[in-house]
């Protein structure tokens, strides 16, 4: 297992037509370790681990699709990345592109310490050879 370091805030409006805690419940499901907590406007949580997001990678078999993602949204000192609602509220990682949905996006800010964000990209996300993961 590849050991890292990253610091991982994830953010979601909560509309007037919403259930601030389904919102809630939306980003447990993909970051089941996270400390959340609900306002009424907004729910945030933040956490270290990304093990479950990157599960969830793997089985619905788009990494390629994260992988790219990942290093449009990658920074200096990290990346972001933002993810629909609904689609997280079932479990599954659909990547928010383009106008940010009707009822606002999921976003999550990853910033990596260790080892350095292409690594990490590459650990969350790593290259594929027909769909399969390559090993490096």
């Amino acid at each position: 297992m590849t050991v890292y370091s990253v610091d991982v805030e994830v953010r979601a409006p909560v509309q007037a037509t919403e259930v601030p805690d389904r919102v809630a419940r939306a980003v447990e499901e993909l970051f089941p370790n996270a400390d959340v907590e609900v306002g009424s406007e907004e729910v945030v949580a933040s956490t270290h681990d990304l093990e479950a997001f990157r599960e969830c990678l793997f089985e619905q078999r788009i990494l390629d699709t994260a992988r790219s993602t990942f290093f449009d949204g990658r920074t200096d000192s990290g990346f972001a990345f933002d993810l629909k609602k609904q689609a997280a509220f079932r479990g599954v990682v659909n990547f928010s592109v383009g106008k940010p949905a009707e009822l606002g996006d999921i976003h999550v800010a990853v910033t990596v310490r260790e080892p350095d964000v292409e690594e990490f990209i590459t650990y969350l996300a790593p290259e594929t050879e027909d769909g399969d993961p390559v090993e490096l």
